[in-house]
């Protein structure tokens, strides 16, 4: 009997096929098989998840506490969250109805976009930004808006650019902040001036929080604590960076009810409920987690001022970030592309840094560097750039 040869290019949905794979797996394919490499390319806190978070996953199993949860998360850690949210960020949302638990802060983002979005829609998403929204917006049937913001702006999202790019098509914007890869921030006089141009439009704001905790400086503002914004933004975070909880995927999303009830059905049919031990864990968290964050976060903000220093030593021109944990240097004056710049020097002096163009339009002549790393990779890293750039300026040296 002969059977008919599978032409899975055909079968396969076409939005699927027509996504490009991200921009940052490449350069990590190319880390793994260099012996001594440093890699500034992960983004991910390089500190263990504390051990009383840790400890009161292990206790949830070992009482047998292993069964699903209710679709939206346990009651007493949407409680918690609800707690953290106006202890931190004097945020108030109710956690029976505008509060979901879920697999990281990339199901919320997800499910935030296909509870909202329509083919034809359109999404205005700052770039350069974090890899996963143009995909996810498209894969809805909406048109993904990529603006380019500007290294002179601070990379924010000014009126201006938004009121260029605003149509009767737009549904949402996404606001990255604070942003990865360029550690940029919006603070309120930015959302005042993005409220008066919203202000006769009923465009939603997708906020992805996830750095929200990793401030320096200042105290982490919200568009959902402007009283212009607040009803019309939907709150991504999730505990990954602010406590050091990444492979425990757990996020959560805070909006309006009638935005989050709609959500939650995508939820319930998708995922069921989150990770039952990761919740145990993530309410331990909530609770007793806050001088974990404050001891990551001055940790990191002294990396962050030595990266910065060093590289503009080194004669990158270096805007210093108010969020996340990377810098966005500028090599433009080593005429090298990003991605050139980016392959010859991991291959040449085994560091792995990301491209800007990554993270879309706009990050050609920049590159990403983590500092979620030890001071003591860190250092070793300058001394390694030092001597690329050198290699480089030998080059083009006049004959």
């Amino acid at each position: 009997m002969d059977f008919c040869i599978m032409d899975y290019q055909n079968i396969l949905s076409r939005r699927v096929q027509d996504i490009q794979p991200s921009g940052i797996r490449k350069f990590f394919d190319l880390l793994e098989n260099l012996d001594g490499a440093i890699s500034l390319g992960v983004g991910e806190p390089d500190f263990v998840t504390p051990w009383h978070i840790r400890d009161a996953g292990i206790y949830s199993l070992e009482k047998g506490f292993t069964k699903y949860t209710s679709n939206a998360g346990m009651v007493a850690l949407r409680r918690e969250i609800s707690a953290y949210l106006e202890r931190r960020f004097d945020l108030r949302y109710d956690y029976k109805s505008q509060l979901i638990v879920t697999v990281g802060g990339s199901e919320a983002i997800d499910m935030a976009m296909r509870a909202l979005l329509d083919p034809g829609d359109e999404v205005i998403i700052p770039v350069p930004s974090f890899v996963c929204y143009p995909p996810l917006a498209e894969m809805t049937g909406a048109r993904a808006v990529l603006v380019e913001t500007m290294v002179e702006d601070g990379f924010k999202l000014t009126p201006e650019l938004l009121e260029k790019h605003l149509t009767d098509k737009t549904k949402l914007i996404v606001l990255p902040y604070p942003c990865n890869p360029t550690g940029g921030i919006m603070e309120k006089e930015d959302y005042d001036a993005l409220a008066r141009v919203l202000r006769d439009t009923d465009v939603m704001l997708l906020s992805d929080e996830i750095y929200a905790e990793l401030t320096y400086g200042q105290k982490h503002y919200s568009p959902a604590n402007h009283p212009g914004l607040h009803d019309r933004t939907i709150l991504v975070n999730g505990f990954s960076k602010s406590h050091a909880m990444t492979g425990w995927r757990m996020g959560y999303v805070a909006g309006p009810a009638p935005v989050i009830g709609q959500m939650l059905k995508l939820h319930q049919f998708g995922i069921m409920s989150a990770p039952t031990t990761s919740q145990y864990a993530a309410i331990e968290a909530m609770k007793n987690g806050d001088v974990d964050i404050e001891r990551m976060r001055d940790e990191y903000d002294g990396r962050r001022r030595y990266l910065v220093e060093g590289l503009r030593r080194a004669g990158l021109p270096c805007e210093e970030p108010k969020g996340a944990f990377y810098v966005f240097p500028d090599i433009r004056g080593t005429g090298l592309s990003s991605d050139e710049f980016c392959e010859r020097f991991l291959m040449e002096r085994k560091v792995a840094v990301i491209s800007g163009t990554a993270f879309g339009p706009g990050g050609e002549g920049f590159v990403r560097c983590c500092y979620a790393v030890s001071m003591q990779s860190l250092s070793e890293a300058l001394n390694r750039l030092d001597r690329f750039l050198a290699d480089i300026h030998y080059e083009r040296r006049d004959p």
